[in-house]
This record gives C-alpha cells, sequence and structure tokens, in this order.
C-alpha cells in the first residue's frame, strides 16, 4: 500500500485538465536531443547551446547564442524565448529581449540573446541549457479608433500606482 505522501505525490503529476500535444515540425541540426519538458507539468522547454567552442561572456556583455534548431509553427502560435530562473539567479545570466518572440513565419535558426549582468565572466558550454521555449497562442487586433476610451476604475494609473 502507497503511503499518503506517495499518493499524493502521484496524484500531484496527473494534470487537472487534459494536456493536448500539437505538432510542430522542427529541423535540428544541432549535436543535442530536441527539446523536451523537464516535468509532466512544465510549461518550458529548455533550449541548449550548440557551440564549437564554448562563448566567455564578459560582464555586462551580450552575444547570440545559436541552438541548431529551426521550427515552422502553426499560423496563431509564437514562441516565446524566455530566461532558466536558475541562471538568472545563480549566475546573473539572463534573455536580454525577455521574451524573445518566434513568429510563425520565421524559418531562421532559434537562436537566444544572452546578456551577463553579473560581475564575473560567464562560460556557455556546448549543450548547457541557456534559456526556455514555451509556444503559446496569440490572437490578432483590428484596431477600432475612437476618441475616447471607457472609464475604469484604474484610470491612467499604472508604474507603481498601488505602492511598491
Amino acid at each position: 500500500m502507497l503511503s499518503q505522501k506517495k499518493q499524493k505525490n502521484k496524484a500531484a503529476k496527473k494534470p487537472a485538465y487534459p494536456l493536448t500535444n500539437m505538432k510542430v515540425q522542427i529541423i535540428n541540426r544541432s549535436k543535442h536531443a530536441l527539446p523536451s519538458y523537464a516535468t509532466p507539468l512544465s510549461a518550458g522547454m529548455d533550449l541548449r547551446a550548440n557551440l564549437e567552442e564554448p562563448i566567455t561572456l564578459q560582464p555586462l556583455q551580450r552575444c547570440l547564442v545559436p541552438t541548431g534548431l529551426f521550427i515552422a509553427l502553426p499560423e496563431g502560435y509564437e514562441a516565446q524565448v524566455r530566461p532558466r530562473s536558475g541562471l538568472a539567479i545563480k549566475k546573473g545570466v539572463t534573455v536580454l529581449n525577455s521574451p524573445g518572440t518566434v513568429d510563425a513565419d520565421y524559418r531562421g535558426e532559434v537562436c537566444v540573446v544572452l546578456v551577463n549582468l553579473s560581475s564575473e565572466p560567464f562560460v556557455i558550454e556546448d549543450g548547457e541549457r541557456v534559456a526556455q521555449m514555451i509556444v503559446a497562442k496569440h490572437e490578432r487586433v483590428d484596431w477600432e479608433p475612437v476618441e475616447v476610451l471607457s472609464d475604469t476604475e484604474r484610470g491612467a494609473g499604472g508604474f507603481g500606482h498601488t505602492g511598491v
């Protein structure tokens, strides 16, 4: 018989709602496995550096890190390239244009714009997990020009108007 803790952990791994998988075409010219989800409920998949030799990223320096991946997203979807929290907190390295957007009509290599915000050099090794990618649905907008917007309780308050 499973202990209550094990039963609870087992139940936590099963999604509360049915998750569906979408087929996305991908070309992998890297030396690494395809991006995958680390846990059953992960939203993002890790992107790995695809390098011939390590890159040393000096403090406040930025660089473009190739992944060797090329994707064809369905219309109405984008891929968002986001920082890895562990890399950010432990090393001060983050994605500069976060989130970076990969549009559905882009067919070039997925690359990651990294910046070193720490005071120490950071070495990016081949195969290192440098970012995470989330595929998300998005809407398109048809602008409706008006002279006045509807009133709300918040109004024009922003940028810290509710406190720090």
